[in-house]
């Protein structure tokens, strides 16, 4: 499995914004689109803040591929379910970095909701 290195995971992690790319099925990339970002240990998150319908979301996880762009870093990544467990850790995260935007954004993209549509980053080899 790929793993992220350290100066990947604090630029990525530490950007206010990550731009997410999925592919098409001929390999191409749809154009980005513009969401939050957030590190949980040694892995990078996304949550749909609109649910399993939001366009982007339903072509990230029907090719399970794409390209991201954060900190300075662009990488080819797939598109991965997270583990069980991490959840807390991943709605803290989106806590700590997002809560000045205040509670009613923040909402959407944490609790038992985010819970299904969140997707861990995987860097591609």
């Amino acid at each position: 499995m790929n793993a992220w290195t350290d100066d990947e995971l604090r630029r990525v992690g530490g950007a206010e914004e990550l731009q997410l790319a999925s592919r098409r099925g001929d390999g191409t990339l749809r154009p980005y689109v513009t969401m939050w970002v957030v590190r949980a240990g040694d892995e990078l998150y996304v949550r749909s803040a609109y649910g399993p319908d939001n366009p982007w979301y339903r072509r990230a996880k029907a090719t399970g591929t794409g390209r991201i762009h954060a900190g300075g870093v662009e990488r080819d990544v797939t598109f991965s379910a997270a583990e069980p467990g991490v959840h807390a850790g991943i709605d803290a995260a989106y806590h700590a970095k997002y809560d000045r935007y205040g509670p009613a954004i923040v909402g959407s993209v944490v609790g038992a909701k985010a819970v299904p549509v969140t997707i861990r980053l995987v860097p591609a080899s």
